[in-house]
């Protein structure tokens, strides 16, 4: 990369709530951000070539540009392409790719309602990657903010330019868009080849207070400090008769998560002889997509005991070697979870002269600090290093410190977190390789036509506009005035990156008159109806008692945490109550292909006289990628109509952007393999983020969708989650997540037990 992206927050005056804000030509309120940077430009071109371009990308509230050069170094020069971020546009980051023989991070855009309309740019660091996706998610808020403000009439124009129409015949193109394409500059579009889904994140508010969702189930206790890293074991109830013990290390590195990360995944020998005493030896076999791959590494035992621990054999006489795999992806909140697994693969047979070890599972969790580090200079997070090991070395060490398992191969491993420290502190460098550079302004240094961009109606999808090839650099200028999402404090130190969908909630909410309390969400002047789940019966049974398997049912709230009445002013989070609605049945389907819009099957339980009763049903319709696919089913049924001046109301019969950005789950493995609960994670996503959601509202009920599959790093851990899918004991809660004062505290919508699911329980769903 030349140079590192640039976020620029809008200044304007400010309105009686203190919220940031400008007024457009049309006198409505808003919020102006701008971020531009450097990104590589992937795809196809006419004669089906792949390119990697060098372009320099830039964002103005809703409108992106690109550009050959930086327009703040040439004034006047025009972009390559341009685009609008509407509410049908999504963004997911597909990952490392090898790309002209590096490594670059690759995110993909398309149309939630065409996934033929797509295309891709790539980022030199996962970081930069992360940054571009909070970029283009405000981007989105921004679209969807004016959306909300304008006229009916504006609004009709604006949708038209959303719905885009499927891709037509090149000749037809030429007739019917000639005057387009001369505006534009360019020729028929050309599509990006490479596919997945979507993946979104937001800066996280907060990491104050508890960095969980729900109640730990393990209880940790700190058994030594090495070098400044805690070194911890299981404790709770489960393990204290097991031959083997979960433990991990935990440091804090003044670096932030994203340098980590890269250090972490980094192979190069050089780099990790300065921090990794045992797997500095490291060597890619197989890159298995954006988001995992296999590697072989070797190591010589001599300065390692002959103890026998778990999952080794040791000989004296002969080097070890070894094959294990990574998994790796980021969180909503930043952050970075990478996954290893021993592993074997045919291009590494045994090699002569050493011998082939498994070596133990093991995962790292880098979270960010810097919001509880505030007054601390530079960037800070959170490293934990988790593995399961042997309980009697294990033991006797904690005895005495002089034993042999000092000299193993899992007390190597539980160093390598103090290694990272030290290397990284000897290496300032590595902290700012790819920072973002935050700047204060009320004007943009690049001028232009952006007001005749923005006014005209034939305005496309950044998606359509960066799935074209071209190498012309003809079009329009553009760009001009203020936004950033950050600003630098009176140190000139760098300030954590703003949300501005904050200051777009409140602008919003006040065209809204009374916010009802959330206590009121069901209309309380209407008796309620009796809702018995012994009068729906779904293809899952109900959980007859804690030894049932393969069955159902609806735990109480308190096991989650949920955003408390004070969260916006200290980030508290409260134990959730009961569930405000109740489960009443769960389907378990099994198909070719996947199946949206369950509830209009004739066998739907919506659609039988009991179901037509009932005030309002909620389905959650978990579509599954597997072979066969399938599908979980959860029936929520309320006692009384919502309310419909109600947060759920606002939900149930507001737009799908609402509701994308709304829309939360929070998973919890209470029963399980630890690294499957690592992979799940224990934080609250909103799913409309993660991956695509379809909402069908029809008489009484509201259907979601959720494609886990449109996701690849969803579909990486619901694979995982399958293999261990008849011994886990799953808890989930779905609930709207409350964004104002008079939205909190949150509760929790439904919850629901999945014990001990096995596959070939699904019923097949008729056609």
């Amino acid at each position: 990369m030349e140079s590192p992206p640039v976020m620029k927050k809008g200044g304007g005056s400010s309105e009686s709530g203190g919220s940031e804000s400008g007024a457009d030509e049309k006198g409505c309120s808003r919020t102006r951000f701008e971020y531009f940077g450097w990104v590589y430009h992937l795809g196809t071109n006419s004669i089906g070539r792949e390119f990697c371009h060098l372009r320099f990308l830039y964002i103005r509230g809703k409108y992106v540009m690109m550009y050959k050069r930086d327009p703040h170094e040439n004034p006047g020069i025009k972009p390559l392409r341009r685009g609008i971020v509407g509410n049908t546009f999504m963004v997911e980051e597909l990952g490392r790719r090898k790309v002209n023989d590096g490594d670059l991070y690759v995110l993909r855009f398309y149309n939630r309602l065409d996934e033929e309309k797509k295309g891709e740019i790539a980022c030199a660091t996962a970081g930069e990657t992360r940054k571009w996706m909070e970029a283009f998610d405000q981007a989105k808020q921004q679209g969807e903010f004016e959306l909300s403000q304008s006229s009916t009439r504006n609004r009709l124009s604006m949708e038209n330019e959303i719905d885009l129409e499927g891709r037509r015949p090149r000749v037809r193109r030429y007739a019917r868009d000639l005057k387009k394409l001369i505006r534009i500059g360019h020729g028929p579009e050309t599509l990006v080849k490479r596919a997945s889904n979507l993946g979104r994140h937001r800066t996280s508010e907060s990491i104050g207070g508890d960095a969980e969702d729900v109640v730990e189930v393990h209880e940790w206790r700190c058994v030594r400090t090495v070098n400044g890293v805690r070194i911890f074991e299981d404790v709770s109830d489960h393990k204290l008769r097991s031959k083997t013990v979960l433990v991990k290390a935990v440091g804090v590195v003044d670096a932030s998560p994203d340098t980590v990360f890269e250090v972490v995944l980094n192979l190069d020998r050089h780099r990790r002889y300065e921090w990794d005493s045992l797997t500095g030896d490291l060597e890619l076999v197989d890159s298995l997509n954006g988001h995992s791959d296999v590697v072989y590494g070797s190591y010589d035992p001599g300065c390692l005991s002959s103890q026998k621990l778990m999952c080794y054999s040791y000989r004296w006489q002969s080097k070890r070697d070894f094959i294990f795999s990574r998994q790796w992806f980021r969180g909503q909140d930043g952050t970075y979870t990478i996954l290893q697994f021993p592993a074997i693969h045919k291009k590494r047979p045994a090699k002569s002269g050493y011998r082939r070890i498994k070596i133990n599972p093991s995962s790292w969790e880098i979270r960010n600090l810097r919001a509880v580090s505030a007054g601390s200079n530079g960037d800070k997070c959170l490293v934990t290093q988790m593995l399961e090991i042997d309980s009697g070395g294990w033991h006797k060490w904690k005895r005495d410190q002089r034993s042999k398992f000092e000299k193993s191969v899992p007390y190597a491993l539980l160093n390598q977190v103090s290694g990272l420290k030290a290397y990284i502190g000897a290496n300032p460098a590595l902290t700012c390789a790819s920072s973002t550079t935050l700047v204060d302004t009320k004007t943009s240094d690049v001028s232009g036509s952006i007001s005749e961009f923005e006014d005209s109606e034939t305005a496309e999808e950044f998606y359509d506009a960066i799935a074209d090839d071209s190498s012309s650099s003809s079009s329009s200028g553009d760009d001009d005035e203020e936004s950033s999402d950050g600003q630098l404090d009176s140190k000139g130190q760098r300030v954590k990156l703003k949300n501005v969908s904050w200051a777009i909630a409140r602008l919003a909410l006040k065209a809204k008159k009374g916010a009802t309390d959330t206590n009121n969400e069901l209309n309380t002047n209407v008796d309620p109806v009796s809702v018995d789940p012994n009068d729906f019966h779904g293809s899952m049974h109900k959980a007859k008692g804690e030894s049932d398997a393969n069955c159902w049912s609806s735990p109480s709230g308190a096991g989650f945490k949920i955003r408390g009445k004070t969260y916006l002013k200290d980030s508290a989070k409260v134990a959730g109550g009961d569930p405000l609605l109740k489960l009443i049945a769960v389907d378990w389907f099994k198909l070719e292909t996947s199946r949206s819009q369950v509830a209009l099957h004739p066998k739907s339980l919506v659609q039988s006289e009991a179901g037509k009763k009932l005030p309002f049903i909620l389905l959650v319709n978990l579509q599954v990628p597997a072979k066969p696919n399938y599908c979980l089913v959860l029936y929520y049924a309320a006692d009384r109509p919502v309310n419909k001046n109600s947060l759920l109301g606002k939900f149930v019969d507001g737009s799908d952007a609402f509701r994308d950005a709304r829309f939360k789950l929070i998973p919890s493995i209470v029963q399980g393999y630890w690294m499957v609960k690592r992979a799940v994670g224990t934080k609250a996503c909103l799913l409309g983020k993660a991956v695509t959601c379809n909402y069908l509202r029809q008489d009484n009920f509201l259907e979601i969708d959720v494609d886990i599959g449109s996701s690849s790093v969803a579909r990486s851990v619901i694979g995982l989650v399958l293999g261990y899918v008849t011994s886990l004991v799953v808890d989930l809660a779905i609930l709207i997540e409350g964004r104002e004062e008079k939205e909190l505290p949150e509760y929790i919508l439904g919850t629901v037990r999945l014990n001990k699911v096995r596959l070939d329980a699904a019923v097949p769903l008729d056609d």
